[in-house]
């Protein structure tokens, strides 16, 4: 493959959705030529979420892509569970395929700076076969087939998701010497919108959103959640690769950047039974010819909601992916519990808020642990199949969703394994190969669940038991 065919998607067309805020191919050549940049790191997203890669010589990337050439990556990446284990049931990778590599093709449009690593900037990859065909299963691929789908209906979708997180005292090794218990939030009392709390971790929290805008992020705000040391940073809504790219990258560094503090961060959906879950709330909308698609409540947004509505119980381990995702869900909460609709509720699973152009459907399901592309694609989906089938919206829910009889989300992962294996719409959405490969994923998220004992067990059992 030639230099130019490797930047084409940066020099017009989809590379300019990340406007002036990332760096240009020219601009990391002349930085790697001063010694500002002396570290690329060349990086992909697996199942759970998390950036895997590698950190190559700037000169050695350059010279690699004047060539031609990407990176490469052992194919068990997208075959593993949380603990790097090799897992069988996989089609594209197995001990009988000989675990091979698949390439790792970086999208030029995605260069950024990583200020919170000296001289380094990164890009992220897509993964590929040796032929130069995608890696359909690969979460960025997922998005993208549903992205390309939503163009070729004449609609480009943009996203915006808020992650909230726990932020702790303890380094990251303390953390891990004390089984993650008994650890201290950095405030200890609930924060939501408290200036003065939330400005006793504003020396890092002013670090993340300063490093996150020069790693080419708009970054709007933080504030406090709704937990004693629970925060959130918000950014503005892009079209939804770009979205979906910058969460990663954003989860990932706030992480490093809180290891360089001596302190530590958590994106777990439910960090302890007594306190409130965080969330990833997601909100969507499609834009056509330059204008809202979803301005005046029109057919299409009605449409589009509906089909979302509509598929998210089967859809449920694209939005949930782990066990602990589940324990977020409870009444009372601001975790929602049913698949109602409502306008500025946040009792419901899906919250209309927006007017004019900036109407938009805001998805309450997702906690801190999914993963972007993998939701913002079974989002994206199910609305388009919402439009494509006409489905009606039914009436707004008013009042109290916990206690409505409004659908309910799945309760457990396994239900949520239930409604996939059971469902047809799931497949003609996303396909056999997308769907039976994240189907091993969460039928091994269970099991591998099933075999452990847990503290609640031991804690009950021990003695009275």
């Amino acid at each position: 493959m030639k230099l130019s065919a490797l930047t084409d998607g940066f020099n017009g067309g989809e590379g300019l959705r990340y406007g002036r805020l990332m760096l240009t191919l020219d601009e990391l050549t002349a930085d790697v030529e001063t010694g500002a940049v002396d570290t690329v790191i060349a990086a992909f997203t697996d199942m759970q979420g998390r950036l895997m890669g590698k950190r190559l010589d700037a000169d050695f990337f350059l010279s690699e892509l004047q060539d031609g050439h990407g990176s490469e990556g052992c194919n068990y990446l997208l075959a593993l569970e949380m603990e790097m284990e090799p897992v069988p049931g996989y089609a594209i990778a197995s001990w009988e395929r000989g675990y091979g590599d698949f390439g790792l093709m970086p999208d030029l449009g995605t260069l950024r700076r990583v200020p919170w690593h000296e001289a380094t900037a990164m890009v992220q990859c897509d993964v590929e076969w040796h032929d130069g065909t995608p890696v359909g299963p690969s979460p960025r691929q997922v998005l993208k087939a549903q992205v390309e789908k939503a163009r070729a209906l004449g609609y480009e979708p943009m996203f915006g998701s808020e992650l909230e997180f726990f932020l702790f005292r303890e380094s990251y090794a303390e953390a891990h010497a004390q089984h993650y218990h008994d650890l201290t939030p950095s405030v200890p009392y609930i924060l939501d919108y408290h200036i003065l709390g939330s400005s006793y971790d504003e020396p890092f929290l002013r670090e993340v959103r300063t490093s996150m805008k020069t790693a080419g992020m708009r970054v709007e705000s933080s504030k406090g959640e709704a937990w004693a040391g629970q925060h959130e940073i918000n950014f503005r809504y892009a079209d939804a690769l770009k979205a979906a790219d910058d969460h990663v990258v954003y989860k990932t560094g706030i992480k490093e950047i809180a290891y360089q503090r001596g302190c530590s961060v958590t994106f777990m959906a439910k960090p302890d039974h007594a306190w409130v879950g965080s969330s990833c709330h997601i909100h969507s909308s499609l834009w056509q010819d330059g204008k809202a698609a979803f301005a005046g409540e029109s057919d299409v947004f009605k449409h589009y909601l509906a089909g979302q509505i509509a598929c998210a119980a089967e859809l449920a381990i694209f939005y949930a992916p782990t066990i602990n995702s589940y324990k977020r869900f409870a009444a009372g909460s601001w975790a929602p519990t049913t698949l109602a609709w409502g306008y500025d509720n946040r009792t419901c699973g899906f919250r209309v808020v927006g007017k004019g152009s900036a109407l938009r459907a805001e998805t309450r399901i997702p906690g801190a642990d999914a993963n972007p592309y993998l939701a913002f694609a079974a989002l994206l989906a199910a609305g388009l199949y919402g439009i494509e089938q006409k489905l009606e919206l039914g009436p707004p829910l008013e009042g109290n969703a916990y206690v409505s009889d409004a659908q309910r989300f799945p309760h457990a992962m396994r239900d949520a394994i239930t409604e996939l294996e059971q469902g047809t719409v799931a497949r003609q959405l996303l396909g056999d190969d997308v769907i039976d490969h994240y189907l091993n994923y969460a039928r091994t998220e269970r099991d591998l669940f099933d075999k452990v004992v847990t503290g609640y067990e031991r804690e009950r059992m021990f003695e009275r038991g």
